[in-house]
C-alpha cells in the first residue's frame, strides 16, 4: 500500500502571517486573541477575535487581483505557495497532471457576501461587484491555487463546518493512496471577522468574551479565528525519487459521522473515528504519546472529547499529552483543521507538545494533562490531531514521525 509523507507546509495565523512565525509562537504559548480591529463590534457583546496580525493584500496582490479575490482565498494562496517553496517544488512536470488541489473552507468567502448584503441592504444599491459569486464560492480557493502553482490534477473544495480541513487532508491522503495523484495540496482557509458572521456566531451562545480557556474551568466558549494552513502530501516514493524532505508520515486517517444531534457533540463517532486512525496506521492506542485535540473550550465539547479519549486510549490515556492550538489562533472553523495538523507535526519534529494557553484551574470533567500554559518537551513517536464539526462530523489524523519509519521504508 502507497504510503503518504508531509514535505513541506505553510500558514497564515493569529500568530504569524508565515509558518515559521507560527511555530515558534505555537511552541512558545503565544496568544493571538485580542480586540476585533475589522470592524466597528461596539454592537456586539463579542469584542475579541483571533485576526492575522497586520495583513496588508497590497503586499501580495495587485488591485485587480484583490477585486477579485476574497480574503480566505487570498490567505489559501499564500499558505500554499509558502508550503510549495518549504517542499522544494516547483512549477513543471511534477506539479501538473500528477498533483492535486484539495482544499477545505466552513463558509467560503464570507467578507464578500457581508460586503454585497451591506451594499444591497443598508445602502439601497443593487448592482453587485461581477466577480461577487466566483469570490464567495466556497471551492475558489482550491481553484485559486491550482492557478496559482499550475496543477491540473484533481482540484475541489471540501465544505464539512469545523472539520473541513482534516476532510481535505484526509481526500488528498486517498487520492495519492489511489494513484490518482503523487502530490496533493491540502488544507484550508478561513476569514469570516466581519459584523455579520461574528453576530450570528454570538447568538448561539458559544463565544467566550475573554480569551479561549480549552478544558479549562471557568472557561466561557470558543474564539472565532482566521487563517489557512496548507500542507504538502506526497507518495513516498514521489517524495524519495526527487529528494525531498520527509517532515512526517501521514499513517493513518478516520473519519465518522454521529447522524445525531446537528450541534451537541456526540461520543461515539470521535471514539470511532480515532480508533480508525490508529488501526490504519498499523499502531497500538500505546504508541501515540500526544493528541492535538479539537478543544473548542465550550462547556459540551470539551468533556465529550475528554470522555472519548479516555475510551480510546484506556489505562494510557493517563499517560497523554493533550493541547488545543485553539487557545492561541481561535477557532479557524474551516482552516482549524490544517492549521491543527500542522502543529501535530510541528510536535513531533520539535519533540514538543504545544501548550494549552489560558488555563485556569482543573475542571473535574476534564482531568487530562493539557500542557497547561507552557509547552511540555516529551518523546513523540505518534500523534493525533483530531477535528469534530457541527453536524457530528469527524476526523482523526494519525501523524507518525519520519523516524520511526523503517530505513527501507525511509530509502
Amino acid at each position: 500500500m502507497t504510503r503518504v509523507v508531509v514535505t513541506g507546509y505553510g500558514a497564515l495565523s493569529a500568530l504569524g502571517q508565515d509558518v515559521e512565525s507560527y511555530a515558534q509562537n505555537l511552541l512558545a504559548g503565544g496568544c493571538g486573541i485580542g480586540p476585533i480591529t475589522a470592524f466597528d463590534s461596539s454592537p456586539l457583546r463579542t469584542q475579541i477575535a483571533a485576526e492575522v496580525p497586520g495583513y496588508n493584500p497590497s503586499a501580495h496582490f495587485s488591485q485587480r487581483d484583490q477585486s477579485q479575490i476574497d480574503r480566505f482565498s487570498q490567505f489559501a494562496i499564500l499558505a500554499s505557495r509558502q508550503a510549495a517553496v518549504h517542499a522544494g517544488l516547483s512549477n513543471d512536470g511534477q506539479m501538473t497532471e500528477r498533483a492535486c488541489v484539495v482544499y477545505g473552507t466552513g463558509v467560503g468567502g464570507q467578507i464578500t457576501q457581508d460586503q454585497n448584503y451591506k451594499r444591497l441592504y443598508a445602502d439601497g444599491k443593487y448592482n453587485t461587484h461581477p466577480f461577487t459569486v466566483a469570490k464567495l464560492m466556497p471551492s475558489a480557493a482550491a481553484s485559486h491555487i491550482g492557478m496559482d502553482l499550475g496543477i491540473t490534477g484533481p482540484s475541489y473544495g471540501v465544505t464539512s463546518a469545523c472539520s473541513s480541513a482534516a476532510h481535505a487532508i484526509a481526500n488528498g491522503w486517498m487520492l495519492i493512496r489511489s494513484g490518482l495523484a503523487d502530490v496533493a495540496l491540502v488544507g484550508g482557509s478561513e476569514a469570516l471577522i466581519s459584523l455579520g458572521a461574528v453576530a450570528a456566531w454570538e447568538s448561539m451562545r458559544v463565544l467566550a468574551l475573554d480569551t479561549c480557556r480549552p478544558f479549562s474551568a471557568k472557561r466561557g466558549g470558543l474564539v472565532l479565528g482566521e487563517g489557512a494552513g496548507t500542507l504538502v502530501l506526497e507518495s513516498l516514493e514521489h517524495a524519495q525519487a526527487r529528494g525531498a524532505p520527509i517532515l512526517a508520515e501521514l499513517a493513518g486517517v478516520g473519519m465518522t459521522s454521529d447522524a445525531g444531534n446537528l450541534i451537541r457533540p456526540s461520543l461515539h463517532g470521535p471514539v470511532r473515528a480515532m480508533q480508525q486512525a490508529i488501526a490504519g496506521s498499523g499502531l497500538q492506542a500505546a504508541d501515540v504519546a500526544y493528541v492535538n485535540a479539537h478543544g473548542t473550550g465550550t462547556l459540551q465539547n470539551d468533556p465529550v472529547e475528554t470522555q472519548a479519549i479516555h475510551e480510546v486510549f484506556g489505562e494510557h490515556a493517563a499517560r497523554l499529552v493533550v493541547s488545543s492550538s485553539k487557545s492561541m489562533i481561535g477557532h479557524t472553523l474551516g482552516a482549524a483543521g490544517a492549521l491543527e495538523a500542522i502543529a501535530t507535526v510541528v510536535a513531533l519534529q520539535s519533540q514538543t507538545a504545544p501548550p494549552t494557553m489560558n488555563y485556569l484551574a482543573a475542571d473535574p470533567k476534564c482531568d487530562l494533562d493539557y500542557a497547561p500554559n507552557a509547552a511540555r518537551p516529551m518523546q513523540i513517536g505518534a500523534a493525533l490531531s483530531n477535528s469534530f464539526a457541527f453536524g457530528g462530523l469527524n476526523v482523526a489524523l494519525c501523524f507518525r514521525h519520519a523516524d520511526l519509519m523503517t530505513p527501507l521504508q525511509k530509502g
